[in-house]
């Protein structure tokens, strides 16, 4: 789970990625974000419990920036399982950016939070959304009770009109996840790969296929131009290994039978031996 978090946060650290996920997932491929505008922040938070500091970690967040002024926070927190506490946890992490407004007393310039959970489960996602899901509210007490919603994006079940908005490498990403759920088959496009490094990182590590990760390890960098000539490389490697396995299994089986013809040899030797014996000491009475 680990190496799934920092391969996918590491993709979505470049600002061409993350300026192109929010423009189609929140203003339906719309540039409104321009990737210049946006500025890395801390992604650590802390908050006290049981007399305890504790630490929190998003997994990317930017400040969407005009004219050195913050116009907003976003965040993306990527998410492989169905957690049921997640909109708590989205919660947690907006209400402690807010809170560091508060403490922050030399900037008072005010900005709303927002914040994208990419959900990349194999399985839809079907629970909670927003907060008043996750409690069992008395009738009289919801109108009372704040709700607070989840900007959850189920990625492996996009249609292919949003899939194509995406401009940067992320459209790859997307590609895979829904293919792979759509007819359990990966075809990939000839589209250019900007970030190639951490985009093959990515899928040999979600494909879960030794040929896609022996190829990602001894391809070089440098020569992939594109996903589909990548991935025809992964098949061909792949192919080729197969036939040498197939290969060793044939000859290790040819040995196998030359040594049970070899051993039966031997025993019927053995035996027509053991039957010249007793005929000679027949014949000798």
């Amino acid at each position: 789970m680990a190496e799934k978090d920092i391969v996918e946060k590491t993709l979505e650290a470049y600002n061409d990625v993350f300026a192109d996920i929010v423009n189609v997932l929140l203003f339906d491929g719309k540039e409104i974000i321009d990737e210049n505008d946006l500025v890395d922040m801390a992604t650590i938070s802390c908050y006290k419990a049981d007399g305890k500091l504790h630490e929190q970690d998003r997994d990317v967040s930017k400040f969407w920036n005009k004219s050195n002024v913050h116009i907003a926070l976003l965040g993306l927190e990527n998410q492989t399982d169905i957690d049921k506490d997640m909109p708590l946890r989205i919660i947690s992490y907006d209400g402690a950016a807010y809170r560091a407004q508060l403490l922050d007393k030399k900037n008072k310039n005010r900005y709303p939070v927002v914040t994208l959970v990419l959900y990349f489960g194999n399985e839809p996602w079907n629970k909670h959304k927003n907060l008043c899901e996750c409690f069992d509210i008395p009738e009289v007490l919801k109108p009372f009770v704040n709700d607070y919603k989840l900007n959850l994006f189920d990625i492996p079940r996009l249609d292919i009109e949003t899939v194509r908005k995406f401009k940067s490498d992320f459209r790859i990403v997307a590609e895979y996840f829904t293919q792979l759920y759509q007819t359990n088959d990966y075809i990939p496009e000839r589209e250019t790969i900007d970030h190639v490094h951490e985009v093959l990182q990515l899928l040999a590590v979600f494909s879960q296929d030794d040929r896609f990760e022996t190829a990602f390890n001894e391809l070089q960098i440098r020569e992939v131009k594109n996903m589909s000539e990548f991935w025809d490389r992964v098949e061909s490697r792949g192919i080729s290994i197969g036939e040498a396995r197939a290969a060793k299994r044939y000859e290790a089986e040819l040995k196998a039978r030359d040594v049970s013809i070899a051993a039966q040899a031997a025993e019927n030797a053995a035996l027509k031996a053991q039957i010249a014996e007793l005929l000679a000491i027949q014949a000798a009475r």
